[in-house]
């Protein structure tokens, strides 16, 4: 029989090469545009109401449809890339919402508002799962979730890129100006993207193109040697072709997967929550909205930071021993929200507000790596896209749960009480959740990489 050469662990031998930091680059920068248009619609929201006459209720459903939509896109479209390839998705994805924020420019209505925003939200709701998917299948072991959690950081920095363009743009061109700008951007890196970003070479060998394979594998590792008479190979795709998400659920994988939707549904009830609740508790609090809008600011400023510090501890020590304490400070710092704002102690909220923003926000983006590394190379965009989808759920009930229980006259002490239980949820079920990836590794010298190829008959 042919011999065959292991293309997944032939690219964890291997240190970080620069084409693959142009890739890693690319598919971050396809996710600040997915944050600016997911964002853009909150920093238009207030000339749209001034121009239009509308009140703040009525532009309820536009802010709902746009979650709406990456709900559907996140649980329909992302397991396309599993079938068609990861490139091919994240392309049509960024066209698709550089289109709709260009249509956006054209509504006058609402439901015309309602219409754009829902067909916006489908194409961010199948990039991410992707776009995981690709940077995982680039990145050597020892670099992996570093390189997925850059890239995650891609989403917060659109939209703080989004709220300081939209201080410039709207009082000189009005609101039309924040689409126009992402839209044009969106389509400059769709064409850059077509020549630049190559597809997974994993994602090729499973569907024996090995040709094309072999050539993108020299392209962005030139240190890999695949011997002659080999054939590349990933292991597993011969025998596991079906893409469907029932399968998430089989072969030993339904415990964990039902867990991961579990740990999602609840970080993403909590991350949104506080989004979109933290500004006006803050105010009621007797903060002024310069306090309250910076509250805002620091809440999302420690999630970056948290993106970008988790990646290589959990590089290091592995997701389980980092995610666990992490949820569990995430549970202290939003009960804490409510008491210290109570207690009327700037310093001690935006202590509470910043452990929150770190540990929630800063611990998505880990959530998404660790789906993209427990499923297989055929399963990992489907795998993604569900435990966001479900996810995404919670990010829809969050805010509502809230606006009910506000009707309901909670003390904000208590409702930042009953907001703390989603994060302990997270953290239990990170400390239960069986054989979490543990990604530690180091590169091997070229030498040893080359004669140590593996092999099987």
């Amino acid at each position: 029989m042919t011999a065959r050469f292991d293309v997944a662990e032939a690219i964890d031998r291997q240190p970080t090469s620069r084409r693959q930091v142009i890739v890693i680059a690319l598919i971050a920068l396809c996710l600040v545009m997915d944050g600016y248009d997911l964002q853009a619609m909150g920093y238009a929201a207030p000339s749209i109401i001034k121009d239009w006459g509308l009140t703040h209720a009525s532009l309820g459903p536009v802010f709902s449809a746009g979650v709406f939509g990456m709900l559907v896109g996140s649980l329909l479209l992302s397991p396309l890339g599993d079938r068609f390839g990861r490139k091919p998705v994240i392309l049509l994805a960024t066209l698709s919402f550089a289109i709709c924020m260009l249509g956006t420019c054209s509504a006058t209505t609402t439901t015309e508002l309602v219409l754009w925003r829902f067909a916006s939200g489908l194409g961010p709701g199948c990039i991410l799962p992707n776009a995981m998917a690709l940077a995982s299948e680039f990145s050597p072991k020892h670099t992996r979730v570093t390189s997925m959690m850059v890239v995650g950081c891609g989403f917060g920095l659109g939209g703080t890129a989004g709220g300081a363009l939209s201080a410039w743009l709207v009082p000189l061109f009005g609101w039309h100006a924040i689409f126009l700008f992402g839209g044009a951007l969106s389509v400059v890196l769709v064409a850059v993207m077509i020549f630049a970003l190559p597809e997974s070479v994993q994602f090729l060998t499973a569907k024996a193109k090995h040709a094309k394979a072999s050539e993108t594998l020299n392209r962005v590792f030139p240190g890999i040697q695949v011997p002659e008479g080999e054939e590349l190979h990933v292991p597993m795709a011969e025998t596991h072709q079906k893409v469907s998400p029932l399968e998430l659920l089989r072969e030993g994988r339904g415990i964990r997967t039902v867990t991961l939707w579990v740990i999602n549904f609840a970080n993403l009830l909590n991350m949104y929550l506080l989004a979109n609740w933290l500004p006006t508790f803050m105010r009621d609090a007797g903060y002024d909205h310069s306090t309250a809008a910076l509250a805002g600011s620091v809440l999302w400023g420690a999630g970056v930071a948290g993106n970008l510090l988790l990646g290589p501890a959990i590089d290091r020590f592995g997701f389980k021993a980092i995610l666990t304490p992490v949820f569990l400070l995430a549970t202290i710092a939003i009960a804490a929200i409510g008491n210290v704002t109570v207690l009327a102690s700037t310093l001690m909220t935006f202590a509470a507000v910043a452990m929150a923003g770190f540990s929630v926000i800063g611990g998505q983006p880990a959530l998404n790596a660790l789906s993209a590394t427990t499923y297989p190379t055929h399963l990992r965009s489907t795998g993604v896209g569900w435990s966001l989808g479900v996810g995404r759920v919670g990010s829809i009930v969050g805010p509502l749960l809230c606006a009910w229980m506000i009707d309901l006259e909670y003390s904000t002490a208590l409702l930042f009480l009953a907001a703390a239980v989603p994060a302990l949820i997270s953290m239990i079920g990170m400390a239960t959740l069986h054989n979490a990836p543990r990604l530690k590794s180091k590169p091997k010298p070229q030498s040893e990489a080359s004669s140590e190829h593996p092999r099987s008959a």
